[in-house]
């Protein structure tokens, strides 16, 4: 019998003028970035967590916390393909990976292909197994205000 295994993540974080804003591996040009000890990558933080989460190997502050030098300013993607290795050395393949992106503004649709193709790589699956999405709050809640951004994943991963 094959080992199915779903793992769940979320993460946050705050917005602020001036900053970079990257989602999905992709830098999406705005006035606002993401507050963050790394590059602030959120969608990819909630990845990270989800795929741990299913190998029940902890969370990404357990493997990169934001209390170390060594991650300050790292590119989000890094973490990503490590955390990839480790559920292959663990004997895991990723079935698929799901994310919904929450955020007023920008308008992500215009990069939500290259964010699927630039998750993709660094899992080392085919786009086809990635979905990302973007949605807005209506204009409610800390996401409403611009005052932040949220995702939420879910990723499906299995022993063969």
């Amino acid at each position: 019998m094959t080992d199915f295994r779903i793992g769940h993540g979320y993460d946050v974080h705050a917005l602020d003028d001036g900053l970079r804003l990257v989602l999905g591996g992709v830098e999406i040009p705005h006035a606002k970035g993401c507050v963050a000890h790394s590059d602030g990558d959120v969608a990819i933080h909630a990845l990270c967590d989800a795929l741990l989460g299913a190998a029940a190997l902890g969370d990404i502050g357990l493997h990169f916390p934001d209390s170390s030098d060594e991650f300050r300013g790292i590119d989000s993607r890094i973490l990503l393909r490590r955390v990839a290795a480790l559920l292959r050395k663990k004997g895991y393949a990723i079935g698929n990976v799901d994310c919904t992106i929450r955020m007023q503004r920008p308008k992500l649709r215009p990069y939500i292909d290259r964010m699927r193709e630039a998750l993709a790589a660094d899992l080392g699956i085919d786009a086809d197994r990635v979905s990302v999405k973007a949605t807005t709050t209506e204009q409610l809640g800390f996401e409403g205000r611009e005052e932040g951004v949220s995702v939420s994943a879910v990723a499906l991963i299995f022993r063969p």
